[in-house]
């Protein structure tokens, strides 16, 4: 077993097997790993708001779906990964509060999870498997050695994607 690389909030790492990749406690951020299958070039991105165009001075790429998922792609691909081959696995997007809103800015999970989408397909990265929405945060380990992501909830069983 290599280490645990971690990966903060509104930030982005790689990795290569024997290591894996992790990010904590995803409530309405969506974690986004992207991967090469046959050279198992992996990495990841902890996503915290759906559209940089909003914000002036943009410092933090990581921080949205559609800066972050870019960034992503120049990591791995300066890493040795083969751009044709990237495929993707994505969780979190959660809806932390219990109120039955229309307010975007309520949505934020439902928002980080559709710019998530978007970006994706525009970009022909295709979404193996997804665990998305519902109420409560995640942490994610994906194994590039395996292509397994791993998700924990609090009071829930892990599940493997």
């Amino acid at each position: 077993m290599g280490k645990m690389v971690k990966v903060g909030m509104a930030d982005l790492n790689i990795c290569l097997p024997p290591d894996c990749i992790t990010t904590l406690g995803l409530g309405s951020c969506v974690g986004v790993v992207v991967y090469d299958p046959v050279r198992k070039i992996s990495g990841m991105v902890h996503i915290m708001l759906p559209d940089s165009t909003k914000i002036k001075n943009n410092e933090n790429m990581a921080k949205f779906a559609d800066t972050g998922i870019d960034e992503l792609i120049k990591y791995l691909i300066k890493a040795g990964a083969s751009r044709a081959s990237l495929v993707s696995k994505i969780a979190g997007g959660a809806q932390m509060f219990a109120f039955n809103s229309n307010n975007d800015m309520l949505r934020i999970g439902d928002r980080n999870v559709e710019a998530v989408k978007e970006k994706l397909k525009r970009l022909r990265i295709p979404i193996l498997a997804e665990d998305t929405g519902l109420n409560y945060g995640r942490t994610i380990e994906f194994n590039p050695e395996t292509a397994e992501l791993l998700i924990k909830s609090v009071g829930k069983p892990s599940k493997t994607l």
